[in-house]
């Protein structure tokens, strides 16, 4: 199986990378975070950027560093249809990283300028976990970066495991292919 997990921070494109693998180079994608977003709503708890943290902290505790990407990978096993690879959004604990790792997969590294990825955020809207001032943004991104729990959100130290590393810093889908293909090219040959 081919894997790739995408990593960044919030709004470098991860999803986008994601819905580039799937609608142009036929991969299957999967958006951890739906993972969780889905587990929120099974709860009844308001959606938020903090229970998405809550939920996945719970999970990586009870299961492993690699539970979310145990999960993606048993939806991908479990499909009829074939596809080039299998890609993940968004790593965001270095036992992620591990795990594609140790599946032989790649993980790409996206970023973007902070007011840049403020503006993507707030622009894409998909919810309560959005709505937040830029002082919020950067609050929750310097949180994200570094922990000494295990199990929480740890954004260097996914950062420092990664194999590809893209920036993303505008707006023009059409060059981010460009640059995201280039990058990727010697492991989508393999």
């Amino acid at each position: 199986m081919k894997l790739i997990g995408i990593a960044g921070t919030d709004g470098s494109g991860k999803d986008s990378l994601g819905h580039f693998l799937r609608d142009k180079l036929g991969w299957y994608f999967i958006s951890v975070t739906d993972l969780l977003r889905a587990e929120a709503k099974i709860r009844g708890i308001p959606l938020s950027r903090s229970t998405l943290k809550i939920i996945s902290a719970e999970w990586r505790q009870k299961e492993g560093l690699g539970v979310l990407i145990d999960h993606a990978v048993r939806e991908y096993q479990s499909l009829d249809k074939t596809y080039e690879g299998l890609c993940l959004a968004s790593l965001r604990n270095p036992g992620e990283v591990d795990s594609v790792h140790q599946l032989g997969g790649k993980v790409v590294w996206l970023d973007a300028p902070q007011k840049l990825r403020y503006q993507r955020a707030k622009a894409r809207n998909k919810g309560a976990e959005d709505r937040i001032t830029l002082k919020e943004f950067q609050k929750e991104e310097a949180e994200q970066m570094h922990s000494t729990d295990e199990n929480a959100l740890n954004l260097s130290a996914v950062k420092g495991k990664a194999d590809i590393f893209i920036t993303n810093d505008n707006n023009d889908f059409a060059l981010f292919e460009k640059h995201a293909t280039e990058a990727l090219a010697e492991y989508l040959k393999a």
